[in-house]
């Protein structure tokens, strides 16, 4: 479905609310750009599709119209219920602020989300991945040291890419093994690592990071060949690079490290709100996901081992 541009009205209000988002609820820029682009093309929609002139003139109906079109498309749920939740967010600040008199949002319910099974590693080629990860890194190149850390970390914290890109040099405490961590929402929250990441981390900051820092560096704590600090795309490149040396393992990114991080701590034992805790999520509901891919593993070993199964 093109996506037609918001008429001149609706950007004024557009500009209002993502200055609203950005100064009073301090959220991120990649969160204030994904509101803006789903309430923008509401708006745009409305206005193309329900002949809309301003706010007032927006319906619950023409809302649920503009929801069922892109249904119709075959856009994912996941995307219907963040578009679906953008709106009603803007349309509750815009009731505050006095630009409608009544929301036209406040029953717009959003799609129930399909809870469908990440792809992950198993444990044995996430230990398999690390070790190509440290034999590359043998060769004294800083940037392979990098590579190193940056996965030893990913699998041991379970850290977001942007969580992890966004870390500076203070951020770790390697007497107490943990790292601080600035997630979704500003929240901030302390999360440990091991003795393998450890290592992979101090030989960085020793031997690789140094070699890679310019004036410019800043306190980053992971860098790039020309002394800037490195980016998400830079990061799941290293991760789909270096999986290929894996037998048999998906090709995964670093959200893919995270799934497999969490798993592999429920398979081991872990309390599912220790998890929750240590990926930084807000509801239990989402880290719940991965007792069910715990549960599909075991069904599967299960029925492969058992007679009778």
């Amino acid at each position: 479905m093109s996506t037609p541009t918001a008429p001149a009205w609706a950007q004024r209000h557009l500009d209002d609310f993502v200055g609203h988002l950005a100064a009073e609820r301090d959220r991120s820029g990649h969160t204030v750009r994904a509101y803006r682009g789903d309430v923008g093309a509401c708006l745009a929609w409305c206005a193309e599709h329900g002949g809309a002139g301003s706010l007032r003139e927006i319906s619950l109906a023409d809302l649920r119209s503009w929801l069922g079109e892109m249904s119709q498309q075959g856009v994912a749920r996941s995307t219907l219920a963040r578009r679906a939740a953008a709106v009603r967010t803007f349309f509750g600040w815009a009731r505050r602020t006095g630009l409608v008199d009544t929301d036209p949002a406040l029953r717009l319910a959003s799609p129930r989300r399909e809870r469908t099974l990440p792809d992950l590693l198993t444990a044995t080629s996430a230990g398999e991945l690390l070790d190509v990860a440290e034999v590359a890194a043998d060769d004294d190149d800083p940037v392979h040291r990098r590579n190193r850390a940056v996965l030893e970390l990913l699998y041991a914290t379970g850290i977001r890419v942007g969580e992890l890109v966004g870390l500076d040099v203070d951020d770790l405490d390697a007497d107490r093994q943990v790292v601080r961590v600035l997630g979704k929402g500003r929240k901030e929250r302390v999360v440990p690592y091991g003795a393998p990441a450890a290592r992979a981390l101090e030989e960085w900051l020793h031997d690789g990071r140094p070699r890679l820092a310019v004036p410019t560096s800043g306190p980053a704590l992971f860098l790039g060949r020309r002394g800037r600090r490195v980016d998400p795309r830079q990061v799941r490149t290293v991760v789909h690079d270096l999986l290929r040396h894996v037998p048999d393992a998906p090709d995964l990114g670093p959200h893919g490290l995270r799934h497999s991080a969490a798993t592999h701590l429920l398979d081991g034992g872990a309390d599912l709100r220790m998890v929750q805790e240590l990926l930084g999520h807000a509801s239990l509901a989402t880290t719940q996901i991965y007792t069910h891919v715990s549960a599909e593993r075991l069904r599967r070993s299960y029925d492969q081992a058992h007679p009778r199964a």
